[in-house]
């Protein structure tokens, strides 16, 4: 097969998927969130296999173990979280009154006017008050959206019902399925798709399983410790803090500027516990950037964090929720294809030029040519 077929197969190949995901977007998501948590948790499998344990009875521990869980802590922290949601919801017009009250009374318009000599006190007031009561609205808007949607709670089914089956019988065929699909591949090219795929696998593996434990660990920890200091919405913060951290280090800093705001409305002038607070992501922060993410996720992962925001982002305008979920693994993929694209391109001879040439030939006036010695 000519160069040409190839690029056209696969390009034909990628439509068909991009095509296909876009038409069943709708549906898509209790699947992917299957195969991920399949995905996430084989390792174990493989474990427990070692430990003498059938395929099937190792998928049937393992999910089984997973869904009670994964039902404790829904049971724990739906009720608080709920509940914490809807009283953001209805003390946003309070904490408008709160921010206002802060800025006249602080001396911070008074200082920016000072930085600032174009801008009035007023206008910096004016102009901080709107901020906070547009960002206010519009994030008690998500929330009452996500709590009243009817298609939130089937979807939220769907995922309780059917991603743990799905999980169970990829857990119980993921051997085979991967020996099937080997056997599938173009046999000129199938030592360089399995090299490519041993790649992705390490990226994957690296985030997935690395970046996506170190979320749960720091969301839990966020939660937990702003929830016994007494911060409002601490719950709340923690686990958007926790989830935002799937892009490494962008929720902790999310999550320190929302809770730093939040424990200065509620807590000044006492600086000690909004310096507490702030104490509380510094530890975060040292905690991953010197345990977790060495231990859990290691070097191997090659995700840049502005590359993941840009493929989070565009998979989810483009496929919705199904976006959100295939965005990680698509962008670790691509990063792998990219690099591969790169290499073969450094050693064609579209960079190298024609072969003979010297450096002292490119580096030679026009009308003169180098020689070789």
């Amino acid at each position: 097969m000519t160069l040409q077929r190839q690029a056209f197969f696969w390009f034909v190949a990628l439509a068909a998927l991009c095509l296909f995901l876009w038409v069943f977007r709708g549906i898509l998501a209790p699947f992917l969130a299957g195969i991920a948590l399949a995905y996430f948790l084989d390792p174990v499998a493989d474990r427990l296999e070692k430990l003498k344990f059938s395929r099937f009875w190792a998928a049937v521990t393992i999910v089984g173990l997973f869904l009670i869980a994964f039902t404790i802590v829904v049971v724990l922290i739906t009720p608080p979280l709920v509940a914490q949601i809807l009283g953001f919801i209805n003390r946003i017009p309070e904490l408008i009154g709160q921010f206002e009250n802060f800025l006249a009374n602080s001396g911070i318009v008074k200082w920016l006017g000072e930085l600032i000599p174009i801008a009035t006190p007023d206008g910096l007031q004016s102009s901080m008050t709107d901020v906070m009561r547009q960002g206010s609205e519009w994030i008690g808007a998500v929330f009452g959206q996500i709590l009243s949607g009817g298609q939130a709670i089937v979807g939220l089914l769907s995922f309780l019902l059917i991603s743990p089956i799905i999980a169970f019988y990829l857990l119980w065929d993921w051997d085979n399925l991967v020996d099937r699909v080997d056997k599938l591949l173009p046999r000129d090219h199938a030592q360089t798709i399995r090299r490519l795929a041993r790649e992705i696998d390490d990226a994957l593996s690296g985030f997935v399983r690395g970046q996506i434990t170190v979320a749960m660990l720091l969301g839990a920890f966020y939660a937990i410790t702003l929830s016994l200091m007494g911060l409002n919405f601490g719950l709340l913060i923690g686990i958007v803090a926790g989830v935002i951290n799937i892009i490494p280090y962008v929720g902790s800093i999310v999550g320190f500027v929302i809770a730093v705001g939040v424990a200065t409305l509620q807590f000044w002038p006492d600086w000690t516990w909004i310096l507490a607070v702030a104490a509380v992501f510094v530890v975060g922060q040292v905690v991953e950037g010197n345990g977790l993410q060495p231990l859990l996720v290691g070097e191997k992962v090659g995700l840049h964090p502005v590359w993941l925001m840009f493929g989070i982002i565009a998979f989810s305008s483009l496929f919705g929720l199904a976006g959100t979920l295939i965005a990680v693994p698509a962008a670790a993929a691509i990063g792998v294809l990219v690099r591969f694209a790169i290499a073969q391109y450094l050693d064609s001879a579209v960079y190298r030029g024609t072969r003979g040439r010297t450096h002292l030939d490119d580096d030679a006036p026009a009308g003169r040519t180098g020689s070789k010695t």
